[in-house]
């Protein structure tokens, strides 16, 4: 009797170490889906990012170039013998 106890614990442990390490498994290769997923998310943000800020230094360098030419018209008006 203690043959056949024993002989079924022992089946009932192996069983539930080969589960746990298929799901072990399936968990890494899961959080390796996981990281690849939030490294692209991240690398897009990122390009995102520099097209923003490429786009608000254009619009920067045009609003400047019109205030310069606003103030040199200013200047002409101001000095115009006229």
């Amino acid at each position: 009797m203690k043959k056949v106890l024993l002989s079924g614990v022992l089946l009932v442990a192996l069983g539930l170490s080969f589960t746990s390490c298929r799901e072990t498994k399936n968990d890494a290769e899961n959080a390796g889906e996981a990281i690849e997923n939030a490294a692209e998310e991240t690398g897009e943000a990122v390009e995102g990012g520099f097209e923003a800020a490429g786009e608000a230094i254009d619009n920067a360098v045009e609003e400047t170039e019109e205030a310069a030419e606003a103030a040199e018209d200013a200047i002409d008006e101001a000095t115009d013998d006229n």
